[in-house]
């Protein structure tokens, strides 16, 4: 049972509930950051099989990470966060760190015009110019992101006109020959995964291949993804294999390691894509306690209910006290 009838939260297996019987296990993604190289294979993976037209040459001047952010045209999207580290901060295990650099403790990484300390490193070598004892460390905290496929997908709640559906699979799919481009999930949406499309203003967002799904494969990302930083499986044994892997970065060294988005008692349910991440969430641009957008919905329309009803009662005693 939910924990609170007027609410669209709390533990449940989106599939049998979306209908489906003998549904098979929910299956879902694993992105464990602290093995990812930044590569973007996942990107053009997806973009290869899925059809998804490119996105055009954007130099955003400000990372290595010129795809931005996830959109319409890109449904997956390898972030590179980068952040300067005092000396001395105790080097983290080989495995944990997508890359490190140095740079001058009282400079910009990169002593290029306009670089910034979250900016693009400069074009000479790291470390050029500075002494061992001045030199700080820098690294890139490297994560692909993707759609969360919620348990409670606000998106699935205000869609109008079935365009988006909870598949056997426990994950949320658009089928865009349906979509009318209305826009309420982009708005629903508690992480801003979904966008429309420009030329079409129709909503696209990752689906996790599941044409691939149906026929026993994994998905182009998961497949490409060369450190196997993407894991795909039985939401359950990933959430295991999660909570191992945390364990063993915590006794290396590693204590800021976390997972995100696993708990089947969040605000939206738990994800069907959860990560590992090496850092606070704000810093990934991901909510601290993402909440199903749609949540007070029932409790809402039982009030608007309530007050019509009252209303109506007003105007029928105010007419009534008149005639007499």
């Amino acid at each position: 049972m939910l924990p609170d009838p007027n609410s669209l939260y709390g533990p449940l297996d989106p599939a049998p509930e979306a209908g489906y019987e003998d549904a098979p296990p929910r299956m879902g993604f694993f992105t464990d950051t602290s093995v990812c190289i930044g590569c973007k294979a996942c990107e053009v993976a997806c973009k290869e099989w899925n059809g998804v037209p490119q996105s055009g040459l954007d130099l955003l001047g400000m990372s290595y990470d010129n795809t931005g952010a996830l959109t319409a045209n890109s449904w997956r999207h390898v972030a590179f966060i980068e952040q300067p580290r005092p000396a001395g901060r105790g080097a983290a295990p080989a495995d944990v760190l997508g890359a490190a650099v140095g740079a001058g403790p009282d400079r910009p990484v990169g002593a290029g015009a306009g670089a910034q300390f979250l900016g693009m490193p400069g074009s000479q070598p790291p470390g050029r110019g500075t002494g061992v004892e001045e030199r700080t460390d820098f690294r890139w905290l490297m994560m692909s992101d993707v759609c969360k496929h919620c348990t409670h997908a606000a998106c699935l709640d205000v869609c109008p006109t079935g365009s988006l559906f909870r598949t056997e699979f426990g994950t949320v799919v658009v089928q865009e020959d349906i979509c009318n481009g209305c826009g309420y999930c982009i708005s629903a949406c508690p992480y801003g995964v979904i966008d429309q499309r420009k030329d079409d203003g129709r909503a696209w967002k990752c689906t996790l291949c599941y044409d691939r799904l149906g026929a026993g494969q994994t998905p182009a990302c998961a497949q490409a993804c060369p450190t196997e930083s993407i894991q795909y499986g039985p939401l359950d044994e990933l959430r295991e294999r999660a909570a191992a892997r945390v364990a063993t970065l915590h006794e290396r060294g590693v204590p800021e390691a976390r997972l995100y988005g696993h708990d089947p008692t969040d605000g939206v349910g738990g994800d069907g894509a959860f990560f590992l991440l090496l850092d606070e969430p704000e810093v990934y641009g991901l909510p601290p306690d993402p909440v199903v957008t749609t949540r007070d919905l029932p409790k809402m329309w039982k009030r608007a209910g309530l007050a019509a009803l009252a209303m109506a009662a007003a105007t029928v005693a105010a007419f009534v006290g008149g005639s007499s």
